[in-house]
């Protein structure tokens, strides 16, 4: 790997909007909440942005998924201004172009931004998904949802780790009641309402194992982050976040080709966290990490992601579930703003929704969900499904 961005970036600034059901706003509406609180935040003007770039998935404008809803929405002054779009990382996508920019020295300052107005695009929670690829040797996946495919990847988990399904649904119930405690507590998340454990194993079921409090929800929402050369950043704020690693992988969709993968982890996972560890300078994870906000779409990928990450052991995530490793008492607080869960996931929003609250975390200014004097938090983002992915993690530290 070559030399990184490790201390050579710093945020001095992040807005996020509230998530949920906007039918009052548009798009243009929480680019400009998102941006105005990161502005007003980093304490500069419009014109110290030297370029840009803005994450999308379903974009309500028709512009050929170009860069201009964003240029024309904030009036940037002619500069360089970037489309990106990754699934479910474009957020973190959009950052990484922006860090990206600043470490090479093109720039000093620049801005990352996800917004996405789902709600308007009739976007439901069970679409059925037709996918293929290629032209000479066609791939082609009929009708699947992501419901469908990460409750295959809950049942074989439960199989090969000796677990009944009554036994996996509790686990799993444990991590939702988590994040609803915690975004009980966030006035910006979607849903804001403690559940039980009773509540989780009682609701319907969407693909079973998975229940309705085992899924996401839908929203819209927006989030932004400006980022400046870490040897400028305390001329804007006395405490700024340094990003420590970036790193993002893509399947080739190789796992679905060989019977080695057995569809109780992401291969891309665990290569993407090799990769930042050693960006940021990590050795024991378990150790380091104070914090986490991990990509939370159905509980089932929380849990696997904690083993994918090397936090727990392979088939050991339950006991430190069990445990309340993760809870905001715990050792590594998981998703303390309430995560996907409470938050919905309006695509390009949630990297850096994350991110958001990993930078007020540092800053001590989480309120309520406060840790206890946090150095690492790590973000991370899945896009796409177990066997064919993209996958984004973020570290960063004081």
């Amino acid at each position: 790997m070559g030399q990184g961005i490790n201390d050579k970036v710093a945020i001095i600034g992040m807005g996020c909007t509230k998530f949920g059901e906007h039918w009052d706003k548009g798009s243009e509406d929480l680019i400009v909440e998102a941006f105005t609180e990161a502005l007003g935040d980093a304490g500069i003007e419009k014109k110290d942005i030297q370029a840009a770039w803005y994450g999308s998935c379903y974009d309500e404008f028709n512009v050929g998924k170009s860069a201009l809803p964003l240029s024309r929405t904030l009036k940037l002054p002619f500069i360089p201004v970037t489309r990106v779009e990754n699934l479910c990382a474009s957020g973190s996508e959009a950052l990484r172009g922006a860090v990206y920019g600043v470490a090479s020295g093109a720039y000093d300052i620049a801005l990352a931004l996800g917004a996405e107005k789902l709600k308007d695009t009739g976007y439901g929670g069970l679409p059925e998904i037709n996918m293929s690829y290629g032209t000479k040797n066609r791939v082609i996946f009929p009708s699947i949802s992501a419901p469908g495919v990460f409750a295959m990847m809950a049942n074989r988990y439960f199989s090969k780790y000796g677990m009944t399904i009554e036994e996996g649904k509790r686990v799993l119930a444990k991590i939702s009641v988590n994040s609803h405690r915690n975004g009980a507590k966030n006035p910006k998340a979607h849903l804001q309402r403690i559940i039980t454990e009773e509540d989780v194993l009682k609701a319907p079921i969407i693909a079973s194992p998975l229940g309705l409090f085992d899924c996401c929800g839908v929203s819209d929402g927006a989030a932004a982050a400006i980022v400046c050369r870490a040897d400028m950043a305390k001329d804007f704020r006395p405490d700024p976040v340094l990003i420590k690693a970036l790193q993002i992988a893509i399947s080739s969709g190789e796992e679905l080709g060989y019977t080695k993968w057995d569809g109780t982890y992401v291969e891309a996972t665990g290569r993407t966290a090799v990769r930042a560890y050693e960006e940021a300078g990590i050795k024991n994870p378990r150790e380091e990490i104070s914090m986490m906000e991990v990509h939370d779409c159905f509980s089932i990928t929380e849990l696997v992601t904690y083993e994918d990450l090397g936090i727990s052991p392979r088939g050991k995530a339950r006991n430190d579930i069990e445990d309340g490793f993760f809870t905001i008492e715990g050792r590594i607080p998981s998703q303390p703003d309430g995560g996907l869960k409470c938050f919905g996931h309006p695509i390009a929003a949630s990297g850096l929704r994350m991110l958001y609250e990993m930078y007020q975390q540092l800053q001590g200014r989480a309120g309520e969900r406060q840790i206890r004097d946090p150095k690492v938090g790590l973000t991370h983002n899945l896009g796409g499904f177990p066997q064919m992915n993209v996958v984004s993690l973020v570290i960063v530290g004081l």
